[in-house]
């Protein structure tokens, strides 16, 4: 399947960790409950990157929506103008590490790992920011997904 997405911030410290590290706690609860994101989001911006190439998919006419379940679980879909929609998911988290909360998506794909992201939230727009390699895109449209950064902006639709 395809791991990519999202989502973060005005900072974007990203962090890549196993579940092996003993210092390093996912919990609900960080900069605020995981589940204040529950419910239907659309993107303004989804945007992916690597090297010099960038697309935003939103920006070239298709959509990207995410929906999230009280428990952190959420599915998002994009929808390319030039190609088939499709959808991934995972579970949503606070990576607390060194007494500092970093938002972090734990993919279905790889269930044993997450990727951090940098974020900013006020109730009513989401923002992720993703690092090298924090998603996946297929930049020629020939099958293979690429790694790269991602720059998402979500706004809350219900």
């Amino acid at each position: 399947m395809f791991k990519f997405i999202f989502l973060i911030s005005l900072t974007a410290m990203i962090f890549s960790c196993s579940t092996d590290d003993d210092e390093v706690i996912l919990t609900k609860d960080g900069r605020f409950p995981i589940s204040e994101l529950t419910g239907n989001w659309e993107a303004t911006k989804a945007q992916f990157s690597v090297n010099t190439i960038s697309v935003d998919v939103v920006e070239n006419g298709g959509t990207a929506s995410m929906s999230v379940q009280n428990n952190g679980r959420f599915t998002l879909t994009l929808d390319p103008v030039d190609r088939n929609a499709y959808t991934v998911s995972g579970e949503m988290y606070w990576e607390e590490w060194n007494e500092t909360f970093y938002f972090a998506i734990v993919w279905d794909e790889d269930p044993d790992d997450w990727d951090t992201y940098g974020h900013t939230f006020d109730g009513t727009t989401l923002s992720l920011n993703g690092g090298a390699n924090s998603g996946e895109y297929d930049f020629d449209n020939n099958g293979d997904m690429e790694a790269c950064s991602v720059h998402f902006i979500f706004v809350r639709s219900g």
